[in-house]
């Protein structure tokens, strides 16, 4: 409660212990066994997991719908390794979604921020709250989903994406402020990965920019420490993901290939605001639907 600044409502105390007691133990039982991940207690560890999914995921499915992708493959072989934080001033820090669905907006943001900090050696941060507030027509959801794909054709149609600071974020949904003559970044083109098409997405991260993906989060995931995680029991269609992310590099520990990923959870979740998810199994349907734009710059 301390380390979290957690207050109680008058009798809530003693079931939002047994919560803590029964998460507690449920992470000791996993890092006593053998996995290639860790759990640790965080800011989620007073919820139960059906309370931290309608605060922290979407609430409806969405339809990731890009079967067939507009991605074209190169010849050559891709990087052995890619981590983009490492190759330059590229990704922005972890941001925080707070209690909202929004993920989508900071996947979408993160990509593009990427994507033009690449293309230009500028990085900018980009507002997800116009996201929330303005993308309805492209079938998102404000705090209850959506997807990058829809976002970056959105930020297409709608010319024009604003930065964080004109439009700042507030984690609930609101009525569009957009003013196009504010907008920061734009998008030429909105470039969606062949549904479980994990190589083209290795290919993608390796030879042009982050990736947005989405998957679905399953109950241990949400006390996620370090590691490469991985689960047998989760789903992989693109009906059952409700969280996106950003694939900002992938590589190998032990003869394991996971992704590195940029999760909006806030820095002091997992390993400083990322995790590691094992590559090539479309794990919980991470090859699902991914997608990034290219910015026009």
């Amino acid at each position: 409660m301390l380390q979290h600044g957690r207050r109680y409502e008058e009798g809530e105390y003693g079931r939002r212990l047994r919560v803590f007691v029964s998460n507690k133990r449920h992470i000791e039982e996993h890092n006593a066994g053998n996995s290639s991940f860790q759990m640790a207690l965080n800011q989620f560890s007073d919820m139960t997991f059906a309370e931290f999914k309608k605060l922290y995921l979407w609430s409806e499915p969405q339809n990731c719908s890009a079967t067939k992708g507009n991605f074209l493959q190169s010849d050559g072989p891709c990087p052995e390794t890619m981590d983009w934080r490492k190759k330059g001033n590229f990704v922005t820090p972890v941001k925080n979604q707070g209690p909202c669905g929004s993920c989508w907006t900071f996947s979408t943001t993160g990509c593009l921020e990427s994507a033009i900090a690449i293309a230009t050696g500028k990085l900018l941060s980009l507002a997800e709250q116009q996201l929330v507030d303005c993308a309805q027509a492209f079938n998102n959801h404000g705090c209850s989903g959506g997807l990058p794909s829809q976002a970056f054709e959105y930020i297409l149609y709608n010319k024009g994406l604003m930065g964080e600071d004109a439009y700042p974020y507030r984690a609930q949904n609101g009525t569009c402020k957009f003013q196009p003559d504010k907008a920061i970044a734009f998008v030429k083109d909105v470039i969606n990965i062949t549904q479980y098409d994990e190589a083209g997405m290795v290919e993608a991260v390796g030879k042009h920019n982050p990736v947005s993906f989405a998957f679905e989060v399953t109950s241990d995931f949400m006390h996620y420490r370090k590691g490469v995680y991985s689960n047998p029991r989760c789903e992989h269609t693109p009906d059952k993901v409700n969280h996106a992310v950003l694939a900002v590099g992938y590589g190998e520990e032990d003869g394991l290939p996971y992704w590195i990923v940029k999760n909006s959870w806030g820095p002091q979740w997992g390993m400083d605001g990322y995790f590691l998810i094992e590559r090539g199994k479309n794990m919980c349907g991470l090859a699902a639907c991914a997608s990034y734009p290219v910015p026009l710059v």
